[in-house]
């Protein structure tokens, strides 16, 4: 029997919230130490499984798998291939992250790490799980603790954290029920036709096979769409992005924008792409014009903020748009773009939000006309920024570059004249983002900020962390996109038959 890696993946966090809710609550330096244990290991193997994936082999690897609820066809199944395993690391990262930009929390410590732990378990498991059943539930798992972590920890200048924290669960559980309708409709549909399962790669055979009627496609896909929209920020259901990211507190806007989001997107493609084919293909026009919308509408949006926390959840709206477009182009180029500019957006905002949240835990301040002049007094702080900043204006050499490059190029021929559009969201982002770097980073000298330390040991760490993936992934592009090519190489073949004929699958029915 082979180490079930992934499955300690999973459940090591949870153990350790486990572990955490046992203890005292007054041990608050234990608790953040085994907290920080915990993810250093995930992380560790999740780095041994991204170096040790067979690539030339490709499909999904380190499976595991037992039946659990038999009557409905429910299994605890877990695999990684070259989609899912750049989303895994993402996850792995930004929580370790998260963990040590939360080290100074004093306020209910115990229950703060707790929760902590449970939103990263579930964010994680979401790329592991191949069972559909399984990815609701994990999906769902992440909600309440993020909205227990923005009532309780969290902070807004613009509206209440209690507002923030329910604006951005009612977002997510409307979209959770439409979720869940268009998996029913799914699994009904496969049962009629004989199959029993939530299994992803059961259900992309069983449409392959035309058990799964287009009309049924057309329609689970649109109910999935909304729900994967909510938690993607699409176009309307976005607005509860930047009052959700605002309010809360760094290590969960850490996680939402630079994680949770991308479970949204990841869908998209896992199940949009892999068993709703025909159902992609009808929608695909209309979720570029709307890609296209959050691009340039949150560009927009972003030039008019002074909080730099929603000057960043605006430029998360926009940049998730060129994820969209990638999508609705629907060919391997721009998919494969999609996948790994998710990651690279990940980390990118995952590093801003750190770096906001340690000035404003320090100086109580956020806002672009409250700070100037930080560089001379905070040089690893200006580091973080500047690294953030320039990744988000896709600066070669970056994790951003190539896979915003490789969206243009895939979607330029599906779409010429959106696609246009939609890069001149890079003239938006650049205006907003050096703005903000100059006047707080570079502006004059402010005596008052000098007492404030710089980021120094433990505060340094998620800059560390994020700022190597930033930089290595940008240097060598090869270690993300050649295993973003792996997993989506398998798309090629489908991808051209709904290209060429929308009703080849299944004889049209």
């Amino acid at each position: 029997m082979t180490f079930p890696i992934l499955s300690v993946i999973l459940l090591t966090p949870l153990v350790a919230a486990l572990i955490l809710a046992l203890l005292p609550g007054r041990l608050h330096d234990t608790i953040r130490q085994l907290s920080a244990l915990a993810m250093i290991i995930v992380t560790l193997l999740t780095l041994f499984v991204y170096a040790d994936y067979d690539m030339a082999l490709g499909g999904m690897q380190y499976t595991e798998y037992m039946p659990w609820i038999t009557d409905l066809g429910v299994a605890y199944s877990l695999g990684v291939d070259g989609i899912s395993l750049p989303m895994l690391l993402l996850s792995s990262v930004v929580g370790l992250a998260a963990v040590y930009s939360s080290w100074h929390v004093e306020k209910r410590v115990k229950e703060y790490f707790v929760l902590l732990l449970i939103v990263i378990a579930g964010v994680s498991g979401a790329f592991l799980v191949r069972d559909l059943f399984f990815f609701l539930v994990l999906c769902e798992m992440v909600v309440i603790p993020a909205y227990l972590m923005v009532m309780i920890w969290g902070s807004s200048e613009r509206v209440t954290k209690e507002h923030a924290a329910m604006k951005m669960t009612i977002f997510l559980l409307v979209g959770s029920a439409f979720m869940l309708v268009g998996v029913l409709l799914l699994y009904v549909s496969a049962y009629e036709s004989g199959m029993r399962t939530f299994d992803f790669e059961a259900l992309a055979a069983a449409a392959l096979a035309g058990h799964i009627s287009w009309q049924v496609q057309v329609t689970a896909f649109l109910l999935l769409l909304v729900g994967f929209g909510s938690h993607l920020s699409m176009f309307p259901m976005h607005i509860w992005s930047p009052d959700g990211y605002a309010g809360a507190p760094t290590a969960i806007s850490m996680i939402n924008a630079g994680v949770l989001k991308k479970i949204g997107g990841y869908a998209l493609i896992r199940i949009g792409l892999f068993i709703l084919p025909l159902g992609a293909k009808f929608w695909a026009p209309l979720i570029a014009i709307l890609a296209t919308i959050n691009v340039i509408y949150a560009s927009y949006i972003a030039l008019a903020q002074r909080d730099i926390k929603y000057m960043i959840a605006y430029s998360s709206i926009s940049h998730m748009g060129y994820v969209l477009l990638g999508f609705a182009a629907l060919n391997v180029v721009s998919v494969g773009g999609a996948v790994a500019y998710m990651v690279a957006h990940g980390i990118m905002l995952a590093l801003f939000f750190s770096q906001v949240g340690y000035v404003y835990e320090k100086t109580e301040l956020r806002r672009v006309g409250d700070l100037w002049g930080l560089a001379h007094y905070m040089p690893h702080v200006t580091v973080g920024f500047m690294l953030a900043g320039l990744c988000s204006l896709g600066l070669p050499g970056l994790i951003g570059f190539v896979p915003e490059f490789t969206i243009f190029v895939g979607t330029v021929e599906a779409y010429p004249a959106l696609t246009v559009i939609a890069v001149s969201g890079i003239i938006f982002t650049a205006f907003y983002v050096l703005r903000m770097l100059a006047r707080v980073l570079f502006g004059p000298k402010v005596e008052r900020f000098a007492k404030y330390p710089d980021e120094r040991k433990i505060d340094v760490v998620p800059l560390v962390v994020l700022g190597v993936f930033l930089v290595g992934f940008g240097v060598f592009p090869g270690l993300l996109m050649g295993m973003v090519d792996a997993g989506t190489a398998p798309l090629a073949p489908l991808l051209e038959m709904i290209q060429d004929a929308p009703t080849i699958l299944g004889g049209g029915q």
